[in-house]
């Protein structure tokens, strides 16, 4: 099973469910205790990633021998290659796991949908997430990757494959570039209202809007200008290297090296839509390390 499975069209589709379906069709997800609801997800914000990321992915999707991942990397015009990449760094810490490259209207077949069937992880790289949205929102294999999360599978994704995950997701355009000067030379330069403009994500993050690459190409202006202006009124960026932890219980924890950032304005004061000038008072910040833990339920946070 060690083959290198770059594209997934046509006859090579076929073989890879009968190569793939042969293993996890049917296997329960041994790691999931049986009161999980769902499973983890574990939310990177680009750059590299640190070796205990990425084995802490394996783990959760079941460790070595038992972790069964699908790779999903249409975020990339490169993601052939590149999904290739990461699914033989998965392989080389005893995953199964495959790059799974296709196009929307593969996103509805039989095939495809095949092989999500009792895979215990799911990963989306990085790129541009509205490559990655148009070919797998609202699809087939949509409903897969939901329901495979339901029965306990881990989902994550770095950079592009992190912004998907939230219900509200950034596209990386602006309304006004360049701010009230217009220069376009400069990106999200003001705290604005109606600016940023967002699309619809997989919604496995309904309750925060992600971000990330956050603090090393400083996205703060983008991300508190949705806080302020939307609902959930919670933002979350989180930086490169470095993940987010979301837990079957809803609690929220923090690893990798650099740090995640939380905007809170959900008990803030807000101007009101009417007014030019988007404005607040009581909005609350939390820097969370590696260790950190918050909880989006009451907005408690925890320093290691």
């Amino acid at each position: 099973m060690k083959a290198r499975i770059v594209a997934y069209r046509a006859i090579t589709l076929l073989v890879a469910v009968a190569l793939f379906g042969a293993c996890v069709t049917g296997t329960p997800l041994a790691r999931a205790p049986s009161q999980a609801t769902r499973g983890t997800l574990q939310i990177v914000g680009g750059g590299p990633q640190p070796p205990e990321l990425v084995q802490h992915f394996v783990d959760l999707a079941g460790g070595r021998g038992r972790a069964r991942i699908v790779v999903f990397a249409m975020a990339s015009s490169r993601g052939d290659r590149g999904g290739e990449a990461k699914a033989a760094d998965f392989r080389e810490l005893g995953a199964e796991a495959r790059n799974v490259w296709i196009t929307r209207d593969e996103a509805n077949a039989d095939s495809v949908v095949a092989l999500l069937n009792g895979v215990t992880g799911i990963w989306f790289g990085g790129g541009d997430q509205n490559r990655l949205a148009r070919v797998i929102r609202g699809t087939r294999v949509e409903s897969a990757i939901r329901s495979r999360y339901n029965a306990g599978a881990v989902v994550g994704g770095t950079s592009a494959g992190a912004a998907v995950l939230s219900a509200v997701m950034i596209t990386g355009d602006e309304r006004r570039p360049g701010g009230v000067r217009r220069d376009t030379t400069q990106a999200f330069i003001t705290i604005d209202r109606d600016n940023v403009v967002t699309d619809t994500g997989f919604a496995l993050v309904g309750n925060a809007i992600i971000d990330q690459h956050f603090v090393r190409r400083r996205r703060h202006n983008r991300l508190v200008s949705l806080v302020l202006e939307r609902e959930p009124h919670l933002g979350v960026g989180v930086d490169e290297s470095t993940a987010l932890l979301v837990h079957p219980d809803g609690r929220w924890s923090v690893e990798g090296a650099s740090v995640v950032v939380i905007y809170d304005a959900r008990g803030a004061r807000i101007t009101p839509a009417s007014r030019t000038v988007l404005g607040a008072s009581g909005v609350r910040m939390h820097v969370l390390p590696a260790g950190a833990t918050f909880n989006p339920r009451d907005g408690t946070a925890t320093l290691p």
